[in-house]
């Protein structure tokens, strides 16, 4: 967990950059999430000394460069090696990892399925408007069967992928989905997430008006519904049914498993020494040492 700054009231404006170039076509969702989020990090008080956001490519993957934070801005794909890393380096930091769909669920597949049975103490957002937007338009992962693109012409005949099943199916520490077009549960979601101790992945689905006329705001209003009051969020077998469910999709906080430790503490490097790896002096002789192993004998 990242160390708040209790006591003081933030602003989310504390974030906002100046005289910046906003990439994004008008009613682009990512417009309201970079909106929450940062009011979900004031309300926290999360201080931007203490926060590094991390992404891949895409335009969700702009989010860091609209932010007055630190930043990570690596390859397609590979958000969250970097994010892991960061988070084990230096366990005060709060630490977001975030893309779209294409650049998550994708390219960084692989790392997706890892990163989760890892649980690093990270925060993963993907932003799901299931479709390419920075590459004009083509399919994505969590595209829905039918739809037409430039390149499947004769619609999209995949099972879209389904990122919640598959992370409560490998026991993830916090699952949730939530919609760009409803600011405070959104933000509410998030909130959650970030406090989480281990991987939280929030699932967002958001509009992309130019190069998806399927999944519109609308469309995404009629389509989905709040998991009630009464869903048992550690009931891992409800969860999963409530994840695969297709007639209407499902937001909320699907599942939370407490008791799961993190990478961090896992791995062994804090058991013995509280001190950040990054604050930490190479030890030269046992370097030099190693180095000797490795050498060919006459």
């Amino acid at each position: 967990m990242a160390c708040w700054i209790m006591g003081k009231t933030m602003d989310a404006q504390i974030f906002d950059m100046d005289n910046i170039d906003v990439a994004w076509c008008p009613g682009c969702g990512n417009f309201p999430i970079l909106m929450i989020l940062k009011k979900a990090l004031a309300e926290l008080e999360v201080e931007p000394a203490n926060l590094v956001l991390v992404s891949g490519i895409g335009q969700a993957a702009k989010i860091p460069h609209y932010f007055k934070t630190n930043v990570f801005n690596g390859l397609h794909g590979r958000a969250l090696p970097p994010a892991t890393a960061i988070k084990a380096a230096n366990p005060a930091l709060a630490v977001i990892a975030q893309s779209g769909d294409g650049d998550m669920y994708g390219e960084g597949g692989n790392h997706f399925l890892h990163t989760i049975r890892r649980n690093p103490d990270i925060t993963n957002i993907v932003h799901n408007n299931m479709v390419y937007g920075l590459t004009k338009g083509q399919a994505s992962p969590t595209s829905q069967m039918g739809f037409r693109t430039p390149v499947q012409v004769n619609g999209v005949f995949l099972e879209p992928f389904n990122p919640l099943a598959v992370a409560i199916a490998l026991n993830a520490g916090f699952v949730a989905r939530a919609f760009a077009g409803d600011s405070e549960q959104t933000k509410e979601i998030l909130k959650k997430a970030i406090k989480h101790k281990g991987y939280a992945l929030v699932d967002i689905f958001q509009p992309c008006p130019s190069f998806n006329k399927l999944n519109t705001y609308q469309w995404f209003k009629e389509h989905t519904y709040y998991l009630e009051d009464s869903h048992d969020q550690y009931d891992r077998n409800e969860a999963f049914k409530r994840a695969t469910e297709t007639e209407k999709l499902s937001l909320g906080i699907f599942y939370i498993n407490p008791d799961k430790k993190t990478f961090e503490e896992n791995i062994g490097t804090y058991q013995e020494n509280q001190q950040p790896l990054y604050e930490r002096k190479p030890d030269i002789g046992k370097l030099r040492n190693l180095i000797e192993t490795f050498k060919i004998a006459d």
